[in-house]
């Protein structure tokens, strides 16, 4: 027996292995969270080609992807004057590098027409009401992680993880020119596991100043990668690294903590909630290579370091926020928006 309908609109091709993102991990994720606390929910995928909540009926209950929000801000209006829109809110378009205007425009545009929106943690809640939404309407479910078996690294601390869309926004070209000042002696290697696709000419730009520098060696693109490979990724490293400009949370950065994994991340948006409180990272200025090369220097050459943040963090992993949490918090949020 089901439970309440809910239609749930998300951007085309969220199950799509090659298409991967932390956003569309998040909505699977989700998706299944609430089927399994009795939702009977309906994916409605959306394109450019039509008003996604045409099959949306009146009265409904519906829970709107941010991002085909920002791609049809006149659809979420138009379904919100004949059904209950909840809004999930990924990330603030003004958060990131050289917003476009259209973007942020869309997004208050939603922001209005919501009933009520989750986001993904106190900072992004607190830009969202500075954008407009009320106050007492936007609610916080940070994203999950699974359950996983410790990684073994290497203790070396020179196996360094990357992952993330390679885009502007999650800086891998900060980790390279910060891996460019590191002393020619230092052993490291990077894993950057995320899609190339998704702003191509920055991927192939920073790949090029990686290999100009005489990185490639050390570097590998490995892509999107499926969840065992990636889980493997994971097993394999000392260190995750998030050098991102802007986060409303940070997906791997849970990933990598409730592995043991201790994490170099940027000090922006969200992502001081995604490490808080076990002590397992360290934190950065965003955008400023020359203090990441300062933490990854540091991380390499000092054992009694890598030997304290690894411990937090393998004391930290079992405490996590996982991702029954996370639906548990959004079934609270629907039922109160219906």
């Amino acid at each position: 027996m089901t439970g309440r309908s809910l239609w749930f609109v998300v951007p085309e091709g969220i199950d799509d292995p090659a298409r991967v993102s932390g956003g569309s991990v998040y909505d699977q994720r989700l998706r299944d969270g609430l089927r399994e606390l009795g939702w009977d929910v309906r994916m409605v995928g959306a394109d450019a080609s039509s008003d996604p909540f045409l099959t949306v009926p009146d009265h409904a209950l519906v829970l709107i992807d941010g991002l085909v929000a920002m791609q049809a801000p006149e659809a979420v209006e138009g379904a919100a004057a004949r059904a209950a829109v909840v809004l999930l809110a990924h990330m603030v378009a003004a958060s990131f590098p050289d917003p476009d205007p259209r973007d942020v425009d869309a997004e208050l545009r939603a922001l209005r027409a919501a009933r009520s929106v989750v986001t993904a943690s106190e900072w992004a809640k607190g830009e969202l009401i500075s954008r407009g939404a009320a106050p007492d309407a936007v609610i916080v479910a940070v994203p999950g992680s699974d359950a996983a078996a410790t990684a073994t690294g290497t203790w070396t601390g020179a196996a360094l993880l990357c992952v993330g869309a390679v885009a502007p926004h999650k800086g891998q070209d900060m980790l390279v020119e910060a891996l460019t000042r590191l002393p020619a002696g230092v052993r490291w290697t990077c894993t950057f596991a995320g899609s190339t696709a998704v702003d191509s000419s920055f991927a192939r730009a920073v790949a090029e100043r990686a290999a100009g520098a005489g990185l490639a060696s050390r570097i590998t693109w490995a892509g999107v990668l499926g969840p065992r490979s990636l889980g493997d990724a994971y097993s394999a490293a000392d260190l995750v690294v998030a050098p991102s400009r802007a986060e409303s949370y940070g997906i791997a950065i849970g990933d990598a903590l409730s592995r043991g994994i201790p994490v170099i991340a940027s000090r922006v948006g969200g992502i001081p909630e995604a490490v808080a409180p076990g002590g397992g990272a360290l934190l950065v200025p965003p955008g400023d290579p020359a203090a990441l090369a300062d933490a990854l220097r540091g991380w390499m050459a000092d054992p009694e370091l890598r030997r304290r943040l690894t411990d937090r963090a393998r004391r930290e992993a079992p405490t996590r926020p996982r991702w029954h949490d996370t639906a548990r918090v959004v079934d609270a949020a629907l039922r109160g928006a219906s």
